[in-house]
């Protein structure tokens, strides 16, 4: 499992890239919420009332900073975040 630091311009983000049989389960998390890849499911996080986006496609925690959104929870929408941005966009409205 690695654990980094990621700065960003509103804060740092803790990123978790943790190796799987097949691919990464990647989670980049900043104050308010977090950006994750396709192994998690954005319906739960929903009804648990997170902020949360995913992405997909992803190998590294660069990939999901540069990957666009694809989906978003409701309490992420109410910060702003949508579908299209950049993974990075999305965290920056999570600070």
């Amino acid at each position: 499992m690695i654990i980094e630091q990621i700065p960003l311009e509103n804060g740092i983000a803790i990123g978790l890239k943790f190796e799987m049989h097949n691919a990464p389960l990647l989670v980049i998390r900043a104050d308010k919420g977090f950006v994750m890849c396709g192994y998690l499911d954005t319906e739960i996080a929903n009804k648990l009332g997170d902020v949360a986006a995913k992405v997909r496609g992803v190998n590294t925690l660069e990939d999901v900073l540069h990957s666009e959104v694809l989906d978003v929870t409701n309490h992420a929408k109410a910060l702003g975040i949508k579908a299209g941005m950049k993974g990075h966009e999305a965290l920056e409205l999570m600070f």
